[in-house]
């Protein structure tokens, strides 16, 4: 049973990690009554999807250095702020290009919870500790992709889409006030005399030319963008080709996520045992496998719905255990510069995410075929990516594993 320092560092961390997520997941479900409401196709209303990404890849770069500079505090209230002020814009938008804007502006303040706990996760483990933290962390986590798109369905059915920004501003506030209450600076005053706009600087340079740390990131960011492909468009096609109301997509989408958040608990676990190299080299593969077969089951004309939400599920179970996996191994040797380290991380993840959404946006038609080749092929990369990257030598954790196995 994990301590009590590990369940209350991941339900704090978890909630002010989703409160970004939230806003995403539980929008889904109002995407074609978006549409509809500001006069807008397909491809634009998916571009305040987009916007969001583009600006919180961005805005990761500037949070993770000001964490280091600043503590890991004072940068989460400012983003947390930012967040606010998008929410109701959003909500009072009406025009897409409005829309467009205030998620973007959502974006570079949710940036900072999507970075800085990943910082505080290494401020306070790393190992096998750092992966059951991110695991729990991951729990919590969970409480968005599975409970905001059935809570935003019911939300577009008695009230309307801008409803949905009004609740994610109030989830906002809650997470201000866990961060006032509850969640102690891990970041030491001590610590933050090295770090400074030069030394961050130097440290995406030499982040930059570790290709072990580079290739752990894609690797998660390919798995990453596969499920980014499969939230941007699974709306469009449940609905419209296969007739889903809101609220049954709501639960289709939710299922998926149970899948991959309860996947995730096991990493503690398997990463004790076999080590955190070999999990994430098992568990690519296996979902390069799993999604590669529905790729040809929807090529070969099997694609009822029971058949690619039996795919989706196992193949997405598997992406639980890589993503929080690959994070704390490249985070691994960089605990000096975690809050920069964990920057660039997020950044090259979520550009990887929206050049994929951008991507297949441009070929969405409303069918399931874009949507499952966009999943696929950017699984299949990390499978690629994985057998490069994992032929290095085993980190410490792995040979002790190895030993202790």
């Amino acid at each position: 049973m994990p301590p009590a320092g590990l369940l209350r560092n991941a339900l704090i961390l978890g909630l002010i990690s989703a409160i970004g997520p939230f806003a995403i997941d539980m929008y889904l479900p109002a995407l074609p009554n978006i549409g509809a409401d500001l006069h807008a196709e397909s491809g634009a209303v998916q571009m305040s999807l987009l916007s969001f990404f583009i600006a919180a890849a961005i805005s990761q770069l500037f949070y993770g250095p000001l964490s280091d500079m600043y503590g890991r505090k004072v940068p989460l209230y400012s983003g947390l702020v930012l967040f606010g002020i998008g929410c109701v814009g959003a909500a009072l938008s009406t025009s897409i290009d409005m829309l467009v804007s205030f998620r973007f502006l959502q974006g570079i303040g949710a940036a900072a919870g999507m970075v800085i706990p990943r910082a505080i996760v290494r401020d306070l483990y790393t190992g096998v500790d750092a992966a059951r933290l991110m695991s729990l962390l991951m729990l919590v986590f969970s409480v968005s992709p599975i409970m905001a798109p059935l809570s935003g369905s019911l939300i577009i059915d008695y009230y309307s889409w801008r409803m949905v920004f009004w609740i994610v501003l109030l989830a906002t506030l809650i997470g201000i006030v866990m961060l006032v209450l509850w969640q102690k600076e891990t970041r030491p005053v001590a610590a933050r005399v090295e770090s400074s706009l030069s030394s961050a600087l130097a440290g995406y340079s030499r982040l930059m030319k570790d290709w072990n740390f580079i290739g752990l990131v894609m690797i998660g960011a390919m798995c990453m963008a596969g499920f980014m492909v499969y939230l941007a468009n699974s709306s469009f096609v449940f609905i419209q080709q296969y007739g889903f109301t809101s609220r049954e997509y709501a639960l289709a989408f939710s299922v998926n996520a149970i899948s991959f958040i309860g996947m995730s608990q096991l990493n503690g676990l398997l990463a004790s045992r076999f080590g955190l190299k070999r999990v994430v080299l098992f568990s690519v593969s296996c979902a390069a496998f799993i999604l590669t077969a529905m790729l040809v089951a929807v090529l070969s004309g099997a694609h009822s719905y029971p058949v690619i939400a039996s795919f989706l599920f196992v193949g997405f179970g598997f992406l639980g255990l890589v993503i929080p996996t690959t994070a704390v191994l490249a985070l691994e040797d960089h605990g000096k510069i975690a809050g920069t380290a964990s920057a660039l991380m997020g950044t090259l993840q979520f550009l990887m995410a929206a050049i994929a959404i951008g991507v297949s946006s441009m070929f969405s038609d409303g069918t399931i075929l874009p949507m499952v080749a966009g999943i696929t092929l950017s699984i299949v990369a990390a499978f690629v990516l994985t057998l490069i990257v994992l032929r290095n030598k085993p980190t410490m954790h792995d040979l002790q594993s190895s030993v202790a196995g």
